[in-house]
């Protein structure tokens, strides 16, 4: 054990000399493994930041929950959107219907929205999105209150104009001053503020909470109207019931609609498994073509170090002779190059890596970014896998070099 632990640390020793006597050469062939490296992180960094940023997304859908509402959320190629728009619009009613009838419902509520101009004193703020609901909404959706508090029942029941808003809305109309009690207006109505969202970022689509006014259901219908809108009953299920509560539901929801036997659902009953289920085949599109990028710039940049280990074991055919004279074993000089082109591939990657680093950052500004250690770590397994692949052959044609032609190449 002494003997090998002396022939990795000699070998180390001398691949650290051939590699500091030539830096230029070295950190030429680097390039290639820079590249690599630094398309395999940023790949990952951006498919990371997308599939977490989809995970938060699906789970403020919620993993029980059903959204009852009058168009499908995947449409595709061949969409047949004439046979969708004639459907008569979800109402508000077929809420209560469920509360009433279902066995398996915990609760439902009605969700409509709209896109309004907000101001407050000098701030004025376009396509704001504002949602009106019941005080039930809470028991659907995860509502999570940095201040203040949620509408209640009483203040649904008398249309009052109150209004619980985002955190980005709180900061831009109050950069310094308290947002609760204050009275902002809403497309020129009047709302007291009296509860703040806490932060949640955008999601994967661009749209975020943190710029969203939530109002009683109620008020929503006084000012804007619900007639001619499609509303979404969005309805939690008890747990591990998702599907005996959708058969329920429909049966529920096609009575209400008064719907024959024979006829086909006028609507559509959404949920987050269907949506992952659609979406599936585009992500396993986006991995291959990552895949196959960074493998192609990875085997670029091998190649470039197994040419230049080459060139350097010719380079050092004398040296390998005059070792081999004095005693050194076919394995001590395959380890001695195979140590050398490792260390190549890992300054190319720690390099990468580092630039991947700096421009995370910068991408997190367009798109969702996340660069977990999980991912560096992989990233220097790949490059000590690519000395190993790359680096053999020349290692090999070194080792197996017979002292005596080594001795004699000029």
């Amino acid at each position: 054990m002494t003997r090998y632990l002396f022939e990795l640390w000699e070998g180390l020793l001398i691949a650290l000399r051939a590699i500091g006597s030539h830096k230029l050469r070295a950190v030429l062939t680097t390039l290639g493994i820079i590249i690599g490296i630094t398309s395999v992180t940023l790949m990952a960094t951006v498919i990371g930041g997308i599939e977490k940023q989809f995970d938060e997304d699906m789970a403020e859908l919620g993993t029980d929950v059903l959204y009852i509402e009058k168009w499908p959320w995947m449409t595709g190629p061949g969409f047949k959107w004439w046979n969708y728009i004639n459907r008569p619009n979800i109402e508000a009613r077929l809420a209560d219907v469920i509360n009433e009838r279902s066995v398996y419902a915990v609760a439902a509520v009605p969700v409509v929205s709209t896109s309004r101009t907000v101001r407050y004193e000098g701030v004025t703020i376009s396509g704001v999105s504002v949602e009106g609901s019941t005080s039930a909404y809470p028991l659907v959706r995860t509502v999570n209150l940095e201040r203040g508090r949620f509408y209640t029942d009483l203040e649904v029941r008398s249309a009052r104009a109150v209004a619980v808003i985002g955190a980005g809305l709180a900061e831009r109309l109050f950069p310094l001053s308290e947002p609760l009690g204050k009275e902002i207006r809403v497309a020129g109505h009047q709302f007291q503020v009296i509860g703040v969202m806490a932060r949640k970022g955008s999601s994967a689509e661009g749209m975020s909470e943190d710029n969203q006014i939530k109002i009683p259901f109620t008020t929503f219908s006084n000012l804007f109207g619900t007639r001619w809108r499609s509303v979404s009953v969005q309805v939690r299920v008890e747990p591990g019931m998702l599907e005996r509560a959708q058969d329920e539901i429909t049966g529920i929801v096609r009575v209400a609609r008064k719907l024959d036997a024979l006829e086909e659902n006028d609507f559509e009953i959404n949920q987050q498994a269907s949506l992952r289920e659609q979406l599936a085949p585009i992500k396993l599109a986006i991995y291959s073509i990552g895949i196959g990028l960074t493998a192609l710039a990875l085997l670029v940049g091998g190649i470039g170090v197994m040419n230049i280990m080459f060139v350097s074991v010719k380079e050092r055919t004398r040296e390998i002779g005059i070792r081999k004279a004095v005693g050194a074993k076919r394995r001590t000089i395959l380890i001695q190059f195979l140590i050398e082109a490792i260390i190549v591939c890992l300054l190319g990657g720690l390099i990468g890596i580092g630039i991947s680093l700096a421009l995370t950052g910068a991408i997190s500004l367009v798109l969702p970014a996340y660069l977990p250690v999980q991912t560096i770590l992989v990233a220097f397994v790949i490059c000590i896998t690519i000395g190993i692949l790359f680096g053999l052959a020349p290692a090999w044609s070194a080792a197996k070099a017979e002292p005596i032609q080594a001795l004699r190449y000029e």
